[in-house]
């Protein structure tokens, strides 16, 4: 009897057809004030797709933000889902690009403030950047529906988040982060239940990291947000409107004059 190939895994494999390794790093869109006050650095998902960087930009403008948004483009290439989910050994030499990037504009930009965001796949990258800067080095840690694992260690991105670590999640996830992370893993390779679902468990061996873990700031999917265009999907925190009333306001709240 001829195996049902999951149709969920369908857009995967397929861009796994795709040809063409490329990372670089670009302007998403230029900065919404002559002079702004911070920059947060996208991690996009797997496949090349750019919409949160847009969205966000897009979220930004429409606020004023004082705030420039900067893609770091990690992806093997444009479809590519199935090998920038599982290619871990990418997550974490784009990781240290990433770093290298966020600590070239730290030097020539002192005192404007950085944050990193990630959705899905990009939070691997996002975390493996964090692991590699300095502590206290960057304001804020925004992960959108995370596919690393729900057991991932984060006391060292806790370390370089001066306020906080934001972690959207959603159990309607279930596709995406659900079914497909049962057949392929998560990102991390370190097991099927994936944070961007259920929220992370806390690594908590001593009274330093109960401190540190004090950062993190868990964010469940909830009826009341689905007026944003959020409807606890994998992709719903993509959504311009969600991005504009949930997560510009944790980009610019400590913003001041650069």
């Amino acid at each position: 009897m001829r195996k049902l190939f999951p149709v969920c895994l369908l857009p995967f494999v397929a861009g796994c057809l795709t040809a063409g390794y490329r990372a670089e790093v670009y302007r998403a869109a230029k900065p919404s004030v002559q002079c702004p006050a911070g920059v947060a650095f996208v991690a996009n998902g797997s496949g090349d797709f750019h919409t949160v960087s847009q969205n966000l930009a897009q979220a930004v403008a429409e606020t004023s933000a004082p705030l420039e948004v900067e893609t770091f483009t990690w992806s093997h290439g444009y479809g590519r889902y199935l090998i920038d989910h599982v290619n871990h050994d990418n997550h974490l030499s784009q990781g240290r690009l990433f770093a290298s990037r966020v600590a070239t504009y730290h030097q020539t930009y002192p005192h404007r403030r950085i944050y990193l965001v990630g959705h899905s796949a990009g939070c691997a990258v996002v975390l493996a950047a964090a692991e590699r800067l300095p502590p206290r080095s960057v304001e804020r840690i925004i992960l959108l529906a995370p596919s690393v694992s729900q057991e991932y260690d984060l006391r060292p991105a806790l370390l370089t988040a001066r306020s906080s670590l934001d972690v959207f999640h959603s159990c309607r996830d279930r596709w995406i982060l659900g079914l497909c992370m049962q057949i392929v893993g998560t990102a991390d390779g370190h097991g099927c239940s994936a944070a961007g679902q259920c929220g992370f468990t806390p690594v908590v061996s001593c009274p330093a990291d109960a401190a540190l873990y004090s950062k993190l700031r868990q964010h469940p999917w909830d009826p009341v947000v689905e007026w944003s265009g959020h409807a606890g999907g994998h992709y719903g925190s993509n959504q311009a409107g969600f991005l504009k009333a949930y997560v510009v306001p944790l980009l610019s709240d400590n913003c001041g004059a650069s």
